[in-house]
């Protein structure tokens, strides 16, 4: 097998492993926004209002579900809202710390990551709600977590990033062997 056609399959193969790549890319984007993510899996709590949930021990996203009469523009604004988590007896105060996330609205659904909690110990919670909700339809406090698959979204970049390379080393490869051709096809004959 010649250089030239290894380096005409080595480039055919970079450049279906970057359009994978960005198929895949797009796919997870997808699943991991409306699929994936259990933002409500530990349940919800009015606001204003209070109620008792079972959380897990580890990181619980605490995230602003409300209905919207149209896909908001630019994101779901958060309005001032508070919450407090009463542990069960022994188990220490959990860390609620901001951090807020896009919006998601699925048929004039909509959700936000707002907190994100640090549960010392599984059990039930007894958690209050209050906030400036006035202009929002049905708020709520959401408590679930990510998606257990975010890492997709990144495995799909650096395939992109190996095709990337591998189709510039494979155009400089395809174009050295082009250069030797034609220097061969011109030089004299004795």
């Amino acid at each position: 097998m010649s250089s030239r056609r290894v380096a005409k399959i080595s480039l055919a193969a970079a450049v279906t492993l970057m359009a994978v790549s960005v198929g895949g890319f797009i796919v997870a984007l997808v699943l991991n926004a409306f699929f994936l993510d259990k933002y409500n899996a530990y349940g919800e709590v009015p606001v204003p209002g209070s109620g008792s949930l079972d959380l897990p021990a580890g990181d619980v996203t605490i995230s602003l579900h409300t209905v919207v009469i149209s896909s908001p523009d630019r994101g779901l604004p958060v309005p001032p809202l508070g919450v407090t988590l009463a542990p069960p007896d022994g188990v220490a105060q959990p860390v609620v710390t901001e951090n807020i996330g896009s919006t998601t609205t699925v048929n004039n659904d909509a959700h936000v990551r707002v907190w994100v909690a640090r549960i010392a110990a599984g059990g039930t919670y007894n958690i209050t709600t209050d906030g400036q909700v006035n202009g929002y339809i049905n708020p709520r406090l959401a408590f679930g977590h990510k998606s257990s698959v975010g890492f997709l979204v990144w495995l799909f970049v650096g395939l992109f990033v190996v095709g990337l390379v591998d189709s510039i080393m494979s155009g400089l490869w395809l174009g050295r062997t082009r250069r030797r051709a034609v220097v061969a096809a011109n030089l004299p004959q004795p």
